[in-house]
């Protein structure tokens, strides 16, 4: 895959697609809903999606079944091999998904299909190539293809045009598709069309999945000009010495008073400290000398300026008995705090993150599927009084709510603001 798309951004997106199509299905669906074989390849509206959800549950059982081999059996015998393929089949017909474990397998299909448009030669490898095999014959890369949709015709005519029933190496093999398919670049299926084909589901561009630039590191910038401190003197500027020290340590060789200066009618100052220009805003204007206004007010002394605080007055309003009222929130209307909280429109919606997971670990049993389908039914409920007995009659019956009254305070609270 090229290196200007990111594996992290695209299993991102998949994420992000596999919750909205999960949440489109099981949201019309009774609690507790499983998925059979005919509704996994269903369920999505591009097949590809479908078809790598049920090879990754392939994939599944024949890990499942290389843990039952040991040294103690005869897993080879052609009754054991006969009957192991049986139960295959069976199972096969059998496969019952919770939105739990079907969601992270639509999540993983969906970042599959988007690298089968950037990368082809990496799909050949990960898909048609089986990983625990040195050596690979045509038959079984046409076995796996029936789970590849894109760019299909691509993979077929390289198959074809291999030797009929040979065996070859892996690495022979995929060397040879790398070379096949750069040559035959122009009938890859392109990516951006399969983002449209997306896009029509939850909208992604292309640069949503690249790789996030590193900034360049910032060149240091250059070392301002020390700020030159306006004098009052008329002499002309004297060139900076770099050996000399700053105006305000006195020398013992400081030179005498110009004549300038001493004939000038205001007493000379006191020379003020350079100050670092790093310290300096950049906006601040150079200081200018003005002169004194004849009749500027003086400053008041700072006894009066500061006004007095911690009075004895003061402690004592500060002490004064608090009402219960005001300890419980009770406003002067009678309303709490509690009742005078925004109205919400959904429960989904308002609840927080980890109220969410403390209500599927403490009211739900930890399962997250049935926490979403009983917020969804009240979410759909017309008034108040059925979403509360819905809340105390059905559900705390089904998950003995016992000693739970805390979490189901919070729920009931949080549905008296929706129907507010």
């Amino acid at each position: 895959m090229q290196d200007t798309y990111s594996n992290d951004q695209l299993l991102a997106y998949g994420r992000r697609l596999a919750a909205r199509l999960c949440d489109q299905y099981f949201a019309t669906q009774p609690v507790g809903t499983t998925l059979d074989g005919p509704a996994v390849l269903r369920l999505a509206p591009v097949r590809q999606l479908n078809l790598y959800v049920v090879q990754q549950l392939l994939a599944q059982w024949t890990q499942e079944m290389a843990r039952l081999r040991s040294p103690y059996f005869d897993y080879e015998d052609d009754a054991v091999r006969q009957a192991l393929t049986q139960l295959m089949n069976l199972l096969s017909r059998r496969i019952k998904l919770t939105r739990a474990t079907y969601e992270p397998l639509l999540a993983q299909a969906v970042a599959d299909t988007l690298r089968t448009a950037l990368d082809p030669a990496a799909i050949f490898e990960s898909k048609l190539l089986p990983a625990e095999q040195a050596a690979v014959a045509p038959a079984q890369l046409r076995d796996m293809l029936r789970y590849i949709e894109v760019n299909k015709p691509l993979y077929q005519e390289f198959i074809d045009s291999l030797p009929a029933e040979l065996p070859q190496e892996r690495d022979a093999l995929l060397t040879r598709f790398r070379v096949y398919a750069d040559a035959r670049y122009q009938e890859v299926k392109t990516l951006s069309a399969l983002l449209a084909e997306l896009s029509t589901l939850l909208p992604v561009t292309a640069s949503e999945l690249r790789q996030p630039q590193v900034a360049a590191p910032a060149a240091p910038s250059a070392t301002p000009e020390p700020a030159v401190t306006a004098t009052t003197s008329s002499a002309p500027p004297q060139p900076v010495d770099a050996d000399a020290r700053p105006a305000s340590e006195p020398t013992p060789e400081s030179p005498e008073p110009t004549a300038a200066a001493a004939a000038s009618p205001e007493p000379a100052r006191a020379a003020e400290p350079v100050v670092a220009p790093a310290l300096v805003p950049a906006e601040a204007p150079a200081a200018q000398p003005m002169p004194a206004a004849p009749d500027a007010p003086r400053p008041k002394p700072l006894a009066e300026a500061v006004q007095p605080i911690n009075t004895l007055n003061d402690k004592l309003a500060s002490n004064r008995p608090v009402a219960l009222g005001e300890k419980l929130g009770v406003k002067a209307n009678g309303s709490t705090i509690a009742e005078a909280q925004p109205k919400i429109d959904s429960l989904r919606g308002a609840i927080s993150i980890n109220q969410r997971f403390s209500f599927i670990n403490e009211l739900f049993n930890g399962e997250n599927m049935e926490y979403h389908a009983a917020i969804e039914h009240l979410d759909g409920l017309p008034t108040a009084d059925a979403a509360r007995s819905y809340v105390t009659d059905e559900l705390a019956q089904r998950y003995q709510w016992v000693r739970k009254d805390e979490h189901v305070n919070k729920l009931l609270r949080l549905i008296d603001r929706k129907f507010a």
